[in-house]
């Protein structure tokens, strides 16, 4: 059993730069494989990127590739996505999730706890 608290969401200009937390209790944080996911208003849930127990492998999706990046830090339980170069479509509620089987990243269903979620707002 973990639980995860999300935070560093909020307002932020085309352009700019935000950095999401999640911080994890309750469990062996090193002991699961990590995502991000969000979803706009009216769109479908929407993988983001994910990163192995270790960190040694990061995955994302393509729209968000060379622009967000993902990491973790085991000795802290806290997992990480640095948002870059933000465009008004990344406005969001993003949730970090956690995986104990990490069977498939990139699956929602794959994750078995969750985040509460944070918006993120891109304005033009």
């Amino acid at each position: 059993q973990v639980q995860l608290v999300e935070s560093g969401g909020g307002l932020v200009q085309a352009g700019g730069s935000l950095r999401l937390s999640c911080a994890a209790s309750g469990g062996t944080f090193s002991s699961y494989g990590m995502g991000w996911f969000r979803q706009a208003p009216g769109k479908e849930h929407e993988f983001v990127a994910a990163i192995s127990r270790r960190g040694l492998s990061t995955f994302y999706a393509n729209s968000v590739k060379g622009r967000f990046t993902i990491s973790r830090d085991n000795a802290k339980n806290t997992m990480y996505l640095q948002m870059s170069g933000l465009r008004p479509e990344d406005t969001a509620v993003y949730w970090c999730a956690a995986d104990s089987s990490w069977s498939a990243p990139q699956a929602p269903g794959t994750y078995d706890y969750w985040g509460q979620g944070t918006q993120v707002t891109v304005s033009s």
